[in-house]
Formats: C-alpha cells, sequence, structure tokens
C-alpha cells in the first residue's frame, strides 16, 4: 500500500528538526516519475558532462536520425551505424555505452521486470554492469524510474553542497557524516533528498503587485 506524501514528510519532520525547520521555507514541486526506463538511460548517458541544453540538442538530433515520433528502442540503436549515431553529436565512447545498453537489453541481461524486484543494492549492482552506467546513474534511476522510496547518493554534489549548507558544516560533509545526518530520514531519503536539491534553488520573490495588503 502507497504510503501517502504527507505521511512521508511527517516522519521527516519529526526525525530531524534541521531539515524539519528548513522545509518550512521550501516549496517542493511536483514530481512525475520517467516510466519510460530505456529513454531515462540512453538521456542519462547523453547528458554525461554535458550542460542541460547542450545535452536536450544532442538527444534531440540523437532521436531525429530515427525517423520516428517515437523514442526509438533497443533494436533501433543496434541497427543504427555508430557512424550516423556519432553524426547527432555523441562521442565515440558514448555510442559505444549506447550500443552496450541496448545491446544487454535486447538479449536479456537487463531486464527491466526483474530490476524492479530486486533490492536497491541489488538493482544498482546490475545497472551499473552496463558500460557508461555508474552508482550515480543507478541511484538517479533508483529514485525516479523506480520511485524508491530510500534512496540517498553522496555521490550527488547538489546533496553534499545542500547538507553543508542545512547543517551549518564548514565543508561538504564526509561519507561518514553524511551517512549520519541521512540516517534520521529513513525510509524516505529520497524525498528528503529532494528537499534538500529543491533549498538550491533560488528563491522567488513575490513582486509588490502580487503582495497582500498589511
Amino acid at each position: 500500500m502507497a504510503i501517502p506524501l504527507k505521511k512521508k514528510i511527517e516522519h521527516l519532520k519529526r526525525g530531524d528538526r534541521i531539515l524539519a525547520r528548513a522545509m518550512k521555507n521550501i516549496k517542493l514541486r511536483e514530481h512525475s516519475w520517467r516510466s519510460d526506463h530505456f529513454k531515462a538511460l540512453v538521456t542519462a548517458i547523453v547528458n554525461q558532462q554535458l550542460s542541460g541544453k547542450a545535452g536536450a540538442t544532442i538527444l534531440g538530433r540523437f532521436t531525429a536520425l530515427f525517423d520516428s515520433r517515437r523514442f526509438p528502442k533497443p533494436a533501433d540503436v543496434l541497427r543504427m551505424p555508430s557512424a550516423k549515431l556519432r553524426s547527432a553529436g555523441l562521442s565515440k565512447m558514448k555510442v559505444s555505452f549506447l550500443k552496450d545498453l541496448s545491446r544487454r537489453i535486447t538479449d536479456g541481461s537487463l531486464d527491466f521486470r526483474k530490476i524492479k524486484t530486486m533490492a536497491d543494492e541489488e538493482a544498482i549492482e546490475c545497472l551499473t554492469a552496463v558500460k557508461g552506467i555508474g552508482r550515480w546513474t543507478a541511484e538517479m534511476f533508483l529514485m525516479f524510474s523506480l520511485n524508491r522510496d530510500d534512496v540517498f547518493s553522496y555521490g550527488d554534489l547538489g546533496l553534499r553542497k545542500a547538507m553543508q549548507k542545512i547543517y551549518g558544516l564548514k565543508k561538504h560533509p564526509t561519507p561518514r557524516q553524511a551517512d549520519k545526518i541521512a540516517s534520521a530520514w529513513k525510509p524516505y531519503r529520497t524525498l528528503a533528498s529532494r528537499y534538500l536539491w529543491a533549498s538550491l534553488e533560488p528563491v522567488r520573490k513575490q513582486s509588490p503587485a502580487n503582495k497582500k495588503k498589511s
């Protein structure tokens, strides 16, 4: 049975007073889960070491290669010549990553139905066996494609920055410090992470015309 968001928020506030204070000033954005698992991993690989704009441009060119209104399937990527994939702006290495991902899905060595039934660490191990998919990418996949409740990614720079800011640390937390802080959020570390990311977003100031009269 799915736990209501309100219950998860209450749990975080009870377990961590410092986070609870920060949450008062944070408006969490609505989030839609990524149901197309292949597309989510392709997008993650394409975006590696690129700005959001550059990644989106190359992903658009990649999709356009297949002359279809739908996102390409693994078999489509395998059939596409590497040279043509590179013409979209993909590096030789990223092309090899996409081919490896597509091959594993096609031959069944990467089965999303099985991954859905795996424990978090087992799923991460399975995903990181794919070329180009590291632990951070796997953790983001668990959070935003598999909708796992209790994932925290120490490898995420934004989360470390947010911890430093919210908990008044002189520098980024060590893995041990981060684990100790995040332990108070279990079993909803994913939701807590979303609050941490949101805490780094610029505060939107209300325009004078929209302010209520005192």
